[in-house]
């Protein structure tokens, strides 16, 4: 099922109508007769507008009404052929450099944050650090390391990528995307000159066998909302404060430039690598790729909620009071207070972390900013797109990196 906006950018001004050729395509030609059912509405929200389209070339023209205030709108086209249902989405955006967000700032925002990292710097870091051989490279060592994360006897994991030799070098703190895994560490990273700490956060090791995190996985699969009714005790307060920690961590390694210190990450990753960098002055480059929890609430509050996509079950109780708690680990409101140069990239097409709730954050960040669209991309990237972050990062922190701009 192939749908095609009019537009080469997929951008219209409010209001606007958007033309989309369909069509029905099997072995590179056209299904005679097809009738795609179609429907149309705001990203990740229910269809405004459904209908039939007889298709029978390959070039058949549908014109819908855009949206009447800035967001995004999804035509999804579904056909029936021998038996079997196709299906295809394409997701347009309506002026989305002008999208708001549903995500109020507390007033005390930055104070509760201060007090958890406050409380945080009081537990010692405690580090251990073990080599993996397996996973060194003949440039760079690879350890599997951990620190104390908010008490005594509570852990980071994570794996640690440093180049051989003497001298100091810049440090990149690699973030993960939601789930529960092992790491292998970026020895390829760090041959290119960086120490590099990728974490887990679960506060479990990261260097076990694969098969043995599905026990895990059935114990902590929801941790994305656990909790989420109490400000103190969210699951990702210990794990927002383990970001900093862990910056800490790679200040505490004699071989760390601190003053070439940098956070990436995607889909949570990316959030954790703004939250970071709002929390945290020592860091001084970012990159996010589609980043995840960003304005949680939208659901709640008639528009779009990036993942973990909670709050849309309006018979859920005390909602209104967990969305509040909600706005403390918004990404929308971190980053309000980015202040060093990032690169952003993302999908029109992710049904994941959705356009509208990336943009309800993008749209905040008022520091230097690289903007690359990926738009047929759903809740993935182009290779091509992940070497040229990489070596925007790369540039940065070697001095080499010309002043960033929206693109």
């Amino acid at each position: 099922v192939s749908i095609v906006p009019d537009r080469a950018d997929w951008t219209y001004r409010t209001g606007e109508k958007v033309k989309f050729d369909v069509a029905v395509i099997r072995d590179n030609h056209p299904v005679k007769d097809a009738v795609i059912e179609y429907t149309w509405g705001g990203d990740m929200l229910k269809p405004d507008v459904s209908g039939n389209l007889k298709v029978g070339n390959r070039h058949n023209t549908i014109s819908l009404k855009g949206a009447a205030e800035p967001g995004f709108m999804t035509p999804r086209g579904t056909v029936t052929v021998d038996g079997v249902k196709y299906s295809n989405y394409v997701t347009v955006g309506f002026e989305p450099e002008r999208i708001s967000t549903t995500t109020s700032l507390p007033t005390d925002f930055m104070d509760f944050w201060e007090s958890v990292l406050t409380r945080n710097r009081k537990v010692p870091l405690n580090p251990e650090m073990t080599i993996q051989p397996h996973l060194c490279s003949s440039k760079s060592d690879v350890y599997h390391i951990r620190f104390q994360n908010m008490a005594s006897g509570q852990f980071i994991y994570g794996m640690l990528a440093v180049p051989r030799g003497e001298g100091v070098y810049p440090a990149i703190l690699a973030l993960p995307g939601a789930g529960i895994r092992p790491y292998s560490g970026r020895a390829s990273w760090a041959d290119e000159g960086f120490v590099v700490l990728e974490i887990g956060i679960h506060g479990i090791p990261v260097n076990m066998e694969s098969q043995v995190y599905d026990h895990f996985k059935k114990t902590l699969g929801s941790y994305s909302s656990r909790d989420i009714d109490e400000r103190e005790k969210y699951y990702y307060r210990d794990v927002y404060a383990g970001c900093v920690k862990a910056v800490d961590f790679l200040c505490s390694l004699d071989n760390v430039d601190k003053e070439k210190l940098a956070v990436c990450g995607g889909s949570q990753g990316g959030a954790l690598s703004i939250v970071t960098a709002a929390l945290d002055p020592r860091i001084k480059y970012l990159f996010a790729n589609y980043p995840a929890l960003c304005q949680i609430g939208g659901f709640h509050r008639g528009s779009t909620g990036g993942w973990p996509r909670i709050f849309r079950d309006p018979d859920e109780t005390s909602l209104e009071a967990k969305v509040k708690v909600s706005e403390y680990y918004d990404v929308v409101n971190f980053a309000r207070f980015i202040t060093v140069p990032g690169y952003y990239t993302w999908g029109f097409n992710d049904m994941v972390c959705p356009p509208t709730s990336v943009y309800a954050a993008y749209n905040q960040i008022k520091a230097p900013k690289t903007q690359v669209l990926a738009r047929e991309c759903a809740h993935w990237l182009w290779p091509e797109l992940t070497d040229n972050q990489r070596e925007w990062l790369f540039d940065q922190l070697r001095g080499k990196g010309s002043e960033t701009a929206e693109k």
